[in-house]
């Protein structure tokens, strides 16, 4: 392995930005990102930090990061919730995805989370293929809502 993982800081939030919008642009969405390194300091670093991430840093360069933050369920407790697990293209196919996501599994254990959760598209083959290396329960019941006020 040629990489770190590591526990992300504000110094990484510009390289972190530039993947989350690599991201939208796979995703064909790329217009959709409203976010800024200013906003992203403030709700992770701010008085209030409502997220936290990890990065894979090579040769000094942020090459993928795992954005997360605590979610509560009234039914199992805390659970850890996967934002975004990002790796830049060049480096797809390198073990960077397997190492940010165990990594997630092991702050999971160690946290004292009941589970980890994340959400994929379901067009995402690749990611959908990766995931099933795991033992991951897809749900298919369940339909995301969001509401702009």
């Amino acid at each position: 392995m040629d990489f770190i993982i590591r526990q992300g800081e504000e110094k990484d939030l510009p390289a972190v930005l530039g993947l989350i919008k690599e991201l939208a642009a796979y995703e064909k969405a790329p217009h959709e990102v409203e976010n800024t390194v200013a906003m992203m300091r403030e709700h992770g670093f701010g008085p209030e930090p409502v997220y936290k991430f990890i990065v894979a840093e090579k040769a000094g360069k942020v090459i993928g990061t795992a954005i997360y933050f605590t979610k509560y369920s009234t039914w199992k407790g805390k659970k850890l919730f996967l934002e975004d697990l990002v790796v830049t293209e060049a480096e797809r196919g390198n073990q960077v995805g397997k190492a940010l996501f165990d990594k997630c599994l092991e702050m999971t254990r160690a946290g004292g989370y009941h589970s980890l959760v994340w959400q994929v598209l379901n067009w995402n083959e690749p990611a959908i293929n990766f995931y099933k290396k795991y033992p991951t329960a897809f749900d298919r019941e369940w339909i995301d809502c969001s509401l702009k006020p």
